[in-house]
This record gives C-alpha cells, sequence and structure tokens, in this order.
C-alpha cells in the first residue's frame, strides 16, 4: 500500500495513506491524528471509506510525534489492516 500526502474529502483532517484491495472490495485508507488531551502526547486512529461506506478504530497509536504515528502504521501489513477494518463494526 503506498502512502500519499492527498487528505480525504469525506474525513477532514486525516491523511489518505493508500487502498485496501481484496477482489472487488477496494477501502480506502485514512490516518487521523490529533493531539491527545492528557500530555501532549500525540494520538491516531484508522478509518476506512468505501464510496457511503465508513468505518473507523478507537485511538489505536499514541506517540510522542506524528511522524511517529506514521511510523507505527507504516508497521500493519494489508492483512493487518483487514483484520482491524472486518473486526469494525459496519
Amino acid at each position: 500500500m503506498a502512502e500519499t500526502t492527498a487528505h480525504g474529502p469525506g474525513v477532514p483532517g486525516a491523511k489518505l495513506m493508500g487502498e485496501l484491495a481484496r477482489g472487488p472490495a477496494l477501502w480506502e485508507v485514512y490516518l487521523e491524528t490529533a493531539v491527545a488531551p492528557e500530555g501532549g502526547a500525540v494520538r491516531g486512529r484508522l478509518q476506512f471509506v468505501q464510496a457511503e461506506r465508513h468505518r473507523a478504530s478507537a485511538w489505536i497509536f499514541l506517540e510522542h510525534t506524528e511522524r511517529e504515528v506514521t511510523e507505527r502504521f507504516a508497521d500493519f501489513s494489508s492483512v493487518e489492516l483487514w483484520a482491524l477494518l472486518e473486526s469494525l463494526a459496519p
């Protein structure tokens, strides 16, 4: 999955990280970051968008900087991203 710098129109403030495809299913994957209210660290969550469908994880990353959150995202394989997506309620 290739990283891009575009921002998604349906996910304000989130960074489009690429697409996740399996057969005919194609999801856009976004990384949303925000300064955590406690301590000033940066938290992150993943959002998956397919046409009118949208699924979001909880805040699963907590790092010192946004760059570190992005690096942690890069550690996820496509298989792990699919598992996360499938675990989220429709």
